[in-house]
């Protein structure tokens, strides 16, 4: 972090620290929320996927995903032989953590992960990326998708004007309701 990046994070937090009441933030309008969010994960480029795991643990892999799309709705490529196609199945709840290093900012999404195995989807969804990693790409039975459908989103971007509470750092956080109830 640059010294002037770490300035304005210090800055943001001075209130709190003294003591002080913070005054509440402007509220932001989604649509700025969510077109720094989508920056935010395409600068990541690799994220975090976390699943449950068998015993309850969460379990979490760097993936290379594609999205989000205007729904935010973000498709990542694996192997059907992995472990978090497993899990999913078992328990759909996934979380996806993406960070921009070079800023400090994050996205979290909590989803509902879903396997999608249809050919169509997968040619449409495709991504050169992952070609290396699947020798007959988008057609090979070697590969599906999963789906993440976004329930809650959760940001932080100092430079961008998304801080977290100064005084719980609970990060700016939109809903995605209609998702909630998706299975």
């Amino acid at each position: 972090m640059t010294p002037a990046r770490l300035i304005v994070l210090l800055s943001s937090l001075l209130p709190a620290l003294a003591g002080a009441q913070a005054t509440p933030a402007a509220p932001h309008a989604r649509s700025d929320i969510l077109a720094a969010a989508t920056d935010i994960v395409h600068k990541a480029r690799y994220c975090t996927l976390v699943t449950l795991g068998e015993d309850g643990h969460p379990q979490a892999r760097i993936v290379d995903p594609l999205g989000p799309d205007a729904s935010f709705t973000t498709w990542i490529a694996t192997n059907p032989l992995t472990r978090k196609v497993a899990q999913i199945r078992r328990d759909s709840r996934v979380t996806l953590l993406c960070c921009d290093a070079a800023t400090s900012s994050y996205v979290t999404v909590l989803g509902k992960g879903a396997i999608v195995t249809d050919a169509a989807e997968k040619a449409r969804r495709w991504k050169d990326e992952w070609t290396p990693f699947y020798a007959s790409g988008a057609n090979g039975s070697d590969v599906m998708l999963i789906r993440v459908t976004p329930i809650r989103l959760e940001i932080v971007s100092v430079e961008r004007g998304f801080a977290g509470d100064p005084k719980t750092w609970r990060p700016l956080t939109i809903d995605f309701p209609a998702a909630a109830g998706a299975q």
